[in-house]
């Protein structure tokens, strides 16, 4: 293989294999770091140690309580979540228990409201039971400004003037 100099400053060599490198290989820096030596423990230091590496009965104990009771709330949240899946699926179905019931009182009002023909009511108004048309002299305007409907708590008067103020226009 020939190696060629780049003009950056690396070398590049031609080929698909690593070939060994001519020079030797730098040392990173954690090589050059002597290895640290275990310094010697005076005996008070190894007691403490190993005092604190022995396990005394009251420390069993606590975590023994710490274990249950983390265990008990574990469950605890289980069966709360367990609870809330089982509340959801009902809604679910009481939802579309509900969407059904609306669809079907849909449909029925359709029905009904299909089912009525307003000629055969005008008709049977007319003919049988002997109603007639307003006629101009029985029919009163009434100017209303406020909204789109009336309410109408007593007779209308013939002008057609339920009260004045005292504003003239």
């Amino acid at each position: 293989m020939q190696a060629q100099r780049r003009p950056r400053g690396g070398t590049y060599i031609y080929g698909n294999t690593v070939q060994q490198a001519d020079m030797p290989m730098p040392r990173r820096g954690w090589e050059l770091e002597e290895p640290v030596r275990k310094k010697k423990l005076s005996p008070q230091v190894r007691r403490n140690r190993r005092q604190a590496l022995h396990m005394n009965p009251a420390y069993v104990a606590f975590l023994t309580v710490a274990a249950v009771a983390s265990l008990g709330v574990c469950i605890w949240y289980l069966q709360v979540r367990a609870e809330l899946t089982s509340r959801m699926e009902h809604l679910t179905v009481l939802q579309q228990e509900l969407a059904d019931v609306r669809e079907e009182n849909t449909t029925r009002h359709n029905a009904v409201v299909d089912s009525v023909d307003l000629e055969k009511v005008r008709e049977r108004a007319l003919g049988e039971l002997g109603m007639h048309y307003a006629g101009t002299d029985q029919m009163i305007t009434y100017p209303n400004s406020a909204g789109d409907y009336v309410k109408q708590y007593e007779d209308i008067p013939k002008d057609g003037v339920l009260s004045e103020s005292g504003i003239k226009e």
